[in-house]
């Protein structure tokens, strides 16, 4: 299967998967969404969990490969300053892969998790990734003085849970999250302040 092809079936499952969750998405009906034979698929993939865990996996090196390019390109003052444009740019990011941020808020996914150790890995390795970009913020705002003495790892999984809250909220159709990004970043700044003098 070429290249091409492949990252094509992968795009279509990802879209099937995330709008019919993995017990409800069938094979013959990627087979029909990309017009390649149903045995041609499974050749390449074997089963339909073998091709989820290769979403998840595409998932990981997507979102990784943004947020990289995102931060070389970027200068910033503080550490506060880059949280705030982490936050920002984790919102678009979740705007421009929709497909793939609502498969990951698909409960079913962590229903396969739960017997499938190779998925819980897959999904604990994109959840840390982001947590990690999260928490490299707070650190270097505790370092420049203008993030408050945390507990980095903690707090950047609240943030992150306060950040991926409003993203589910925006994917579900519940709330638009431009409309409370304002609020959001003067919460995260609260939390984050520094009120002490640096010395």
């Amino acid at each position: 299967m070429s290249t091409l092809k492949k990252e094509r079936i992968l795009k279509a499952a990802t879209k099937l998967f995330a709008l019919k969750g993995y017990k409800d998405a069938s094979m013959a009906e990627l087979a029909k969404m990309t017009d390649v034979a149903q045995g041609t698929i499974f050749y390449h993939y074997h089963n339909k969990e073998s091709l989820f865990l290769d979403i998840l996996k595409d998932i990981e090196s997507k979102i990784v490969a943004e947020f990289n390019r995102y931060l070389a390109e970027k200068k910033f003052k503080t550490g506060l300053d880059l949280m705030e444009d982490v936050v920002g740019f984790y919102l678009l990011l979740a705007g421009n892969m929709e497909d793939q941020f609502m498969l990951l808020h698909r409960h079913d996914a962590y229903e396969l998790a739960r017997g499938n150790s190779e998925c819980r890995e897959y999904l604990e390795s994109i959840y840390n990734c982001l947590v990690n970009i999260f928490e490299k913020a707070i650190v270097a705002g505790q370092a420049d003085h203008s993030v408050a003495d945390l507990p980095a790892r903690k707090t950047a999984l609240i943030i992150f849970t306060m950040v991926d809250g409003l993203v589910r909220f925006n994917s579900y159709d519940l709330y638009n999250a431009a409309a409370l990004y304002g609020d959001l970043i003067t919460s995260i700044r609260r939390l984050l302040m520094n009120h002490q003098p640096a010395g």
